[in-house]
């Protein structure tokens, strides 16, 4: 039976969720990239909307973004800790 240490588990936990926030990342960033080109009137998705509603769903983005960059700071300082 393989023994695991704190540290290996907590570098695994780290790596694990640090690739979940990058994904959340990726996924906020395409529907900011997608209501883009429907607020522009080349719908690919779904209908546009205006201008002004693109630019708080940007503000969001950032927003998710900062928050998620922290925890994947905080989280691999947390997982290479020995």
């Amino acid at each position: 039976m393989v023994e695991l240490s704190k540290s290996e588990i907590r570098k695994t936990m780290a790596t694990s969720l640090g690739t979940a926030f990058g994904i959340v990342i990726g996924m906020v960033w395409t529907q900011v990239v997608l209501s883009a080109f429907n607020t522009s009137g080349m719908p690919l998705t779904t209908p546009g909307g205006t201008w002004s509603q693109w630019g708080i769903f940007v503000v969001i983005a950032v927003v998710v973004t900062i928050i998620c960059v922290v925890a994947i700071i905080i989280l691999s300082r947390w997982g290479g800790k020995q």
